[in-house]
């Protein structure tokens, strides 16, 4: 049996790099696996040079066409490998892949990797959804957000620790305040970028490190601007080295208004970066932080409390210290040999 990911593109976002990291985990326990990019055709993540890539087709920008000839493409390779096992870590990916092996042999899981509550066309989705054999999830909170039979054959499972994690740092740390998240505004930089600004009044040492790319760099650049920052404001674009690039930093900050579960987030904490996240829907970030013991979480959008939180890092080493040491105790309960087993079983797949 094959395993396919179905995903739009393999470019440099959380749910790319979880596929990554199963693909691999997958090649190295003997499976055949491919990736199939329905929107795309780019790779910004490793992948072991056993796991085969498929392109499907283009970012439509809406037109029938080519979705018809996406399609059409997509059921070529499945009649070519009937009986693989479709894991759609997208919401279309899994639409297309519902319609492309209709009438194939084959089993499909498919990976919700954000809050369900966000995403427009719900009628479309949960049609495919209850055509799946199971549906994965990352947090219980996102159960409530489907009908009951969806809900059904829904099974929660988290996201993995990378193998080979940089190792925490224990000596001194760069007064860095680092995030990691696609600029869009689903993660919320201004309020990041707002709240750096009154915190660096008081703690004029301290630089803030953006990586990612996305839409909204231009206007978060002319915040940064208006603010009258420049010099205390990074934009480093999209690293495939930021753990190496963060991994002495003094916080991490998410502060998104809503999230599956963030990578990044995890390997800060795996790395035992101090870690401040906002506690948004759908409890990914609560999942994983023990609040005020493996990291900090503060209300959504609430500027005065994310403040109060990178002065409190900044300002008592012995708690920063405190946070880091528990922090890193999550790659034993979420390595992802544990993680990949899990997806397996719940595929039906010996």
């Amino acid at each position: 049996m094959k395993i396919v990911f179905v995903v739009p593109d393999m470019v440099g976002g959380g749910t790319e790099r979880v596929v990554a990291l199963l693909a691999n985990k997958f090649v190295e326990k003997g499976y055949k696996v491919a990736v199939m990019l329905f929107a795309g055709n780019r790779v910004a993540y490793p992948l072991d040079h056993k796991v085969e890539i498929c392109m499907a087709g283009e970012a439509s920008g809406g037109k029938l066409t080519v979705r018809i000839k996406r399609i059409m493409r997509m059921r070529r390779f499945y009649r070519k490998n009937k009986d693989c096992c479709i894991f759609a870590f997208s919401v279309m990916g899994a639409v297309f892949s519902t319609i492309a092996a209709a009438g194939i042999p084959h089993r499909m899981l498919v990976s919700e990797r954000n809050d369900p509550m966000k995403y427009e066309h719900q009628r479309i989705r949960n049609w495919s959804y209850q055509r799946a054999d199971k549906l994965v999830l990352q947090t219980e909170d996102m159960k409530q957000c489907f009908p009951e039979n969806i809900r059904e054959k829904a099974v929660v499972i988290p996201n993995p620790v990378a193998d080979g994690m940089p190792s925490r740092i224990e000596g001194e740390r760069k007064k860095w305040v680092v995030s990691a998240a696609r600029l869009e505004p689903q993660k919320n930089h201004k309020l990041l970028i707002n709240a750096f600004a009154e915190f660096v009044k008081q703690h004029t040492d301290y630089e803030l490190h953006l990586f990612g790319i996305g839409e909204l760099q231009e206007s978060l650049e002319q915040q940064v601007r208006e603010l009258k920052i420049c010099e205390k404001v990074i934009f480093h674009g999209f690293s495939p080295n930021v753990k190496e690039e963060i991994r002495d930093s003094a916080m991490f900050v998410l502060s998104s208004d809503y999230e599956g579960i963030s990578n990044s987030m995890i390997e800060a904490l795996a790395m035992g970066v101090p870690v401040i996240s906002t506690d948004c829907p759908v409890g990914g970030s609560a999942a994983y932080i023990q609040n005020e013991e493996s990291g900090i979480l503060t209300p959504v959008g609430d500027k005065a409390a994310l403040v109060r939180a990178m002065s409190r890092i900044a300002d008592d080493p012995v708690f920063a210290n405190r946070l880091s040491e528990n922090a890193v105790k999550i790659k034993e309960k979420y390595s992802l040999s544990q993680i990949a087993d899990r997806f397996l079983e719940e595929a039906g797949i010996q």
